[in-house]
């Protein structure tokens, strides 16, 4: 029987799609010995191998099992920067980074921090992303999902400090509606009150005393070396050259010390909440 010839080069899909056929016919596997130790048909693997169908965070999972692939060179992170990687470089990786560090500093502006994201406000983002066609609605359940497994790092047992400073843009802006929005407020009050988070919100008042116009996360391990990432709408880059994200940092707490107070920032929340301009 003929087969496709698979051109790696032709996009990262293609390379996924590629890298699948290589690992199964060096196993000397069918796509129907693939199928039966996996959760997918042969027909669906076909469609993934020639690049027909977009791999998904679950079929990425169930490979790496039946392929007994671990760490670093796995189908899910592949899957990952397919996801992320060609519009927001460096992503995947921060998000490793992440989810170990030691100290995370976020600002934000026009929403609020995913970290922070009530299931529904994200949701609510997801399906707006799905309606303007920049994803499908496959994507859209992962984004959340993916967002959870994120969220998780400000439980785990050695919980990093998180310090969070929005835009007043981030709270005033309507997501979702009112009881989407109130739940979100409502989660940010709680966030506010944990033992290791600082919730800040930069008004609009201080004006060019704004130190980012854009998102800027920074991450201190715990090894106490510092990671920088900042996006635009259409990338992302991550840096660790102290050069660079040493100003970052100054810049980071000059916008703090303009911020208001928590105090102040959760009055201000509570204020949106019911209501009150």
């Amino acid at each position: 029987m003929n087969k496709n010839e698979l051109n790696p080069d032709a996009s990262p899909q293609a390379a996924y799609g590629a890298r699948l056929r290589s690992l199964r016919e060096a196993r000397g596997w069918t796509q129907e010995d693939l199928a039966g130790r996996t959760d997918y048909s042969s027909v669906h693997i076909s469609a993934v191998e020639n690049g027909r169908k977009p791999p998904t965070l679950r079929f990425s999972r169930s490979v790496d099992r039946a392929f007994g692939i671990e760490g670093a060179d796995t189908f899910e992170r592949q899957y990952r920067e397919l996801q992320y990687g060609s519009l927001l470089e460096g992503f995947p990786e921060y998000v490793k980074y992440e989810s170990r560090a030691a100290e995370i500093r976020i600002y934000n502006i026009g929403i609020i921090p995913g970290l922070l994201q009530t299931p529904e406000y994200a949701r609510v983002l997801a399906d707006s992303a799905v309606r303007r066609g920049a994803i499908t609605p496959e994507q859209a359940d992962e984004r959340v999902s993916f967002l959870k497994e994120r969220q998780a790092a400000l439980t785990r047992p050695r919980a990093p400090m998180v310090f969070v400073i929005m835009d007043e843009s981030c709270i005033r802006r309507p997501v979702g509606g009112a009881a989407v929005m109130d739940a979100q407020l409502s989660r940010l009050v709680e966030f506010a009150a944990l033992p290791n988070t600082l919730l800040q919100v930069a008004p609009y008042e201080i004006g060019e005393r704004r130190t980012f116009d854009l998102p800027v996360n920074l991450l201190t391990l715990s090894d106490r070396s510092l990671i920088c990432y900042a996006e635009s709408q259409a990338q992302g880059n991550l840096d660790r050259e102290n050069t660079f994200v040493t100003p970052m940092l100054t810049a980071y707490h000059q916008l703090q010390a303009e911020a208001q107070s928590q105090a102040a920032s959760v009055a201000l929340i509570e204020q949106l909440r019911k209501g009150t301009p």
